[in-house]
């Protein structure tokens, strides 16, 4: 390739070098996780990855916190797609348009909710913290907040991985 032709951004010069030093990878220790976000009532964000803070163009990502034996208010997040990561604790998840589906999801358990879907976090435990990592499909942090009256009784969905129907490995 001749220095005139266009480059890949993978394919760096030895001049993109400097530019690769401040505008490479990032690191966000997690003690420096911004709370300036949109919020829920009930649970608390902090923004690790965004524009405002790293540039980001199509994706958010932090953490979620619910205390023992509490839940958020209802809400959606728009056009964005989002996806959480159960650190620590029970998640009990609530969706629909009267919250009438739930499921649980424990450690290690990712759950998908897709865009514009009214949904609740739930901490199941009466005792122990829900610790959860959040990645957003957008940069914006969207969190549209529900005024709904959900049913008494949901009804329990159970998750299963629709390329393994059957609980198939």
């Amino acid at each position: 390739m001749s220095p005139h032709e266009p480059h890949e951004p993978h394919e760096p010069q030895a001049a993109d070098a400097p530019r690769w030093k401040h505008e490479g990878v990032r690191v966000i220790p997690g003690k420096q996780l911004d709370p300036n976000t949109a919020q829920t009532p009930g649970m608390d964000r902090r923004a690790a990855i965004n524009f405002a803070r790293v540039g980001a163009q199509k994706l958010w990502a932090g953490t979620v916190t619910i205390h023992p034996d509490a839940k958020t208010g209802a809400h959606h997040h728009g056009h964005l797609e989002s996806v959480i990561y159960v650190v620590r604790g029970r998640a009990r998840m609530r969706w629909g348009e009267q919250l009438e589906f739930t499921a649980e999801a424990g450690p290690g358990d990712f759950i998908y909710v897709p865009p514009y879907v009214p949904h609740q976090e739930i901490n199941a435990s009466a005792t122990e913290t829900l610790e959860c990592v959040l990645c957003r499909s957008d940069g914006e942090a969207v969190a549209i907040n529900l005024d709904i009256e959900p049913v008494e009784k949901p009804q329990e969905v159970l998750w299963v991985d629709p390329t393994h129907p059957h609980g198939g490995v």
